[in-house]
Order: structure tokens, then C-alpha cells, then sequence
């Protein structure tokens, strides 16, 4: 028995010669958390309140780079944009509308 407890000492040490690297790789992760994960978070956040946010009557870009006048919201996904003087409208999806525009037609 005293053998035994012997070896479980022995191993039992190793594990505080592995600590080091064990704090250097959680310290890795916590520099990615706050510089890669945390701001890619909080933007998705920032958009999803913007689209939330869109109106009839705002200026608005599309991704693509259209300028146009939010028309309708038809759903909770799709405006109607007026995108000329003339009444013409595109139908686009609110994940498209990258920000608002202050030109106007």
C-alpha cells in the first residue's frame, strides 16, 4: 500500500510543472475573447439595432450602393426603397441596408 501512495505523490506533482502552460494558454484565450470575439458581438448587436431602427422616409445605402427613400416596410426583413423621382421602388431585404445616406434624389 505505502507504494502506492508513493507513485499518486510522485504523479501528483507534474501537474504544477504543466501550470504555466496552462495559465499561457488561457491567457490566449483571453486576449481573443476581447480583441477578436467581443467586438465582432458587439457590432452585430449595433446592426441589428439599426435595422430595427429604419423608418419610412429615411435615407438609406444599400451594400450594393444604392441610394434610395425607405417607401414601406412591408415585413420585418424587407423594405420597399424608392430610389428615383419618378417612383421607381426596389423591393431589398433589411440585412442589405449597409447605413444611412444623407443624399438625397
Amino acid at each position: 500500500m505505502t507504494n502506492e501512495f508513493a507513485m499518486v505523490f510522485l504523479q501528483g506533482g507534474s501537474w504544477i510543472s504543466q501550470a504555466p502552460q496552462l495559465l499561457f494558454f488561457g491567457a490566449i484565450f483571453i486576449v481573443m475573447y476581447f480583441f477578436m470575439i467581443r467586438p465582432q458581438q458587439k457590432k452585430a448587436k449595433e446592426q441589428k439595432n439599426f435595422r430595427e431602427a429604419l423608418k419610412k422616409g429615411d435615407f438609406v445605402q444599400t451594400l450594393g450602393g444604392i441610394h434610395g427613400k425607405i417607401y414601406s416596410i412591408e415585413s420585418d426583413e424587407t423594405v420597399w426603397l424608392e430610389v428615383d423621382t419618378k417612383g421607381t421602388r426596389l423591393k431589398i431585404e433589411k440585412a442589405g441596408i449597409g447605413s444611412t445616406s444623407d443624399k438625397t434624389f
